[in-house]
């Protein structure tokens, strides 16, 4: 495989197996390599384009700038769609996590979110592995200075070097380096993409006059010690779990020696000292203007937002086998770093500590995600995509998950195929695309399981379920991953039609049932009955000791049937929501409606859909501020000028919604 070979000609081409030669033309360039960016080349690649990763430094590709870690709440399932349909996140998470843990187990399966804290230095070298054994992807290390844009389409880019590659389709992962500038303190400012790499000045100022308006947002991280000047005795210890939960649904790789995670807090000595330097922070010294995500705060965002919290929780997370290196997951910050130094000490347990890296706060360009297609392509520059925080989002998950919807509907496109437009109830990739392009973003947009009206569809175990048969049926699998779906598909499918048949009776299982806290049963009855209650479990029922052991059963199927049944009701119900929000998304608007003209409407309906330009009467009901009576008036101005009968206002009047 071609990676990116200095000196490339314009007419050399990838030959036979063993000689190679640089290639110049591709069907599909991504630019960047994070994880929006990672996961797109893999997508476009396994669908069979030509791809070319092209990044300022192959050794960053799929680098965790911030957190080590993977998953959460909404996060975790996003993980799980992603490995779904080929992805790497969930492989490369499987084979480097140091400490695993599912939370919400205390409010049932059906909502449990798996998090994998990773080995920093590993993860993206198992990405890059994984990239490696794509044969149809070449990577190449340059910074991109333009996109080379022919007859108002994007054709290709220039590198820093420059070298030209042309290609079909684009797509732009930026993540934080479009005119990137760290901050610590108000006095000190570097232009920088990430600490250690330089900003994209010169894409950026080729967008801008290529006429798409950037907004600035910004973000942080804490500062890491030494967990060798650490006294552990002031934290509270917390161990992963050790069951066998994973992340991948097509390997059970093994994992890494478990290391635990400790939690500790910041208290009134660190408030003080924060609170007496927020003149010296940059965002509340005046460095800074940009918003940051919310649910993601800076110890100054903390104190000053929560004065009455005597204090604040922090974890101390490790970075990697190989350092003593800890992550003080709490304390993000943009003080100054010897401010930062004065309270990290101050933190109990942390009095010696020595800080290796300082926090700091990174402000960047992004773009409105209400400019884009449901496809995150471009409609005013065709050939280009754009996938994650160039969008607008946070986090490693959400980047991933644009960077695979981004990538395959770019190969699609070069293929001439039909798009693919993830559903609200196909899955969580779904409700990140639209609400990015119906709603927009006013802050660093984040996912949590509240932004899906159908979440009990939407679990972290039937990801493969749902998303399986769509990869399989779009091309991303390989033969034995299609085999392996297959034969889970078969086994869910078993599992379930047992489950529907299979009798329990009271000397089987009311022992059992007792010691659960449960109540007996005086008469056999269905399985689906029993497992309807909340402390019967379908695989603890067939695990040894069980009340059914001897029966043969998958664990992931059994999970997966055990939630449809506990969950029946709802779901059917969230299931007849869909069909019908479905049947909204079934009615098309025309593309060019001239909605300022839509004179039943309010103007704020009005210049709200001409902004997002829904391309169905389901995006439309999604934007906010269109009321019920908007949608029916707007259903009838489509239809009067579909008949070419347009109604006319008279001037000066005000519109029957009553808005002047």
């Amino acid at each position: 495989m071609a990676v990116g070979p200095p000196g490339p000609t314009e007419d050399s081409n990838l030959t036979t197996r063993g000689e190679v030669r640089d290639r110049m033309d591709y069907d599909v360039i991504v630019i960047g390599g994070g994880h929006a960016g990672s996961e797109a080349a893999n997508a476009a690649a396994r669908l069979g384009a030509r791809t070319l990763l092209i990044t300022s430094f192959l050794a960053r590709i799929g680098q965790m700038s911030c957190n080590p870690a993977i998953g959460g709440v909404a996060k975790g399932t996003v993980a799980r769609e992603v490995d779904a349909l080929g992805g790497l996140m969930g492989r490369a998470t499987d084979r480097t996590t140091l400490h695993f843990r599912m939370l919400n187990r205390s409010k049932g399966p059906a909502v449990w979110a798996p998090r994998a804290q990773c080995d920093r230095g590993l993860y993206p070298r198992e990405v890059r592995r994984q990239l490696e054994e794509r044969a149809s992807l070449d990577l190449f290390q340059a910074t991109v200075d333009a996109l080379l844009v022919e007859e108002g389409r994007v054709a290709g880019v220039t590198a820093s070097d420059g070298s030209r590659f042309r290609a079909r389709a684009v797509v732009l992962t930026a993540g934080t380096f479009l005119r990137g500038r760290i901050h610590l303190g108000t006095d000190r400012q570097v232009d920088a993409g990430r600490a250690g790499d330089p900003p994209s000045i010169l894409l950026a100022e080729q967008l801008a006059e290529l006429g798409m308006r950037a907004e600035r947002f910004k973000t942080g991280t804490p500062p890491r010690i030494d967990g060798r000047t650490v006294d552990f005795d002031c934290f509270h210890r917390q161990d992963g779990e050790a069951e066998g939960h994973r992340f991948s649904h097509w390997e059970q790789a093994d994992g890494l020696p478990s290391l635990p995670c400790w939690i500790g807090s910041a208290g009134p000595e660190v408030k003080e000292i924060v609170r007496d330097s927020l003149g010296l922070s940059a965002l509340y010294g005046g460095a800074i203007s940009s918003l940051g995500p919310r649910y993601c705060p800076s110890i100054e965002d903390k104190v000053v937002k929560f004065p009455d919290a005597d204090r604040h929780q922090l974890f101390l997370e490790p970075e990697g086998l190989e350092t003593s290196e800890l992550y003080v997951n709490g304390l993000s910050t943009s003080l100054p770093a010897d401010v930062q130094r004065r309270f990290l000490r101050a933190v109990p347990g942390l009095g010696s500590a020595r800080m290796t890296q300082p926090g700091y706060a990174i402000e960047y360009d992004f773009f409105s995600p209400q400019s884009l297609s449901a496809t995150l392509a471009v409609p005013e520059l065709p050939g280009l995509w754009l996938a994650g925080q160039i969008n607008g989002t946070t986090g490693y998950e959400e980047a991933a998950g644009q960077g695979v919807v981004a990538g395959i509907n770019a190969a699609l496109h070069v293929q001439e195929r039909d798009p693919w437009v993830p559903a609200r109830d196909e899955a969580f990739l779904g409700v990140l695309v639209d609400d990015l392009i119906t709603r927009g973003v006013d802050e660093p947009y984040r996912l949590f399981t509240s932004r899906a009206e159908f979440r009990l569809i939407l679990r972290q175990d039937n990801c493969l379920t749902r998303l399986g048969p769509v990869a399989e049926r779009l091309g991303l699998l390989t033969d034995e991953e299609s085999r392996h779906l297959d034969e889970h598909l078969r086994l869910v499918e078993r599992t379930r039609e047992w489950v529907d048949e299979a009798r329990v009776r009271p000397e089987q299982v009311n022992d059992w049932l007792r010691a659960r806290g449960g109540s007996p049963i005086l008469e056999p009855q269905p399985l689906q009955r029993l497992l309807r209650r909340p402390e019967v479990g379908l695989e603890a029922m067939l695990a040894a000791g069980g009340p059914l052991e001897g029966v043969a059963f998958d664990s992931d199927a059994c999970t997966t049937v055990e939630m449809e049944t506990k969950y029946a009701g709802y779901i059917e119900r969230d299931r007849a929501r869909a069909d019908s929000l479905r049947r909204r998304d079934q009615q098309p608007l025309p593309p060019d409606a001239e909605y300022l003209d839509f004179g039943s409407l309010s103007w704020e309906a009005r210049h709200k859909l001409e902004r997002v330009r829904p391309e169905n009467l389901g995006q439309a009901a999604r934007i906010p501020g269109i009321s019920p009576a908007d949608l029916q008036n707007l259903l009838v101005e489509i239809r009067k000028r579909s008949r070419g009968v347009v109604a006319r206002e008279t001037p000066g009047k005000p519109s029957p919604s009553g808005d002047a």
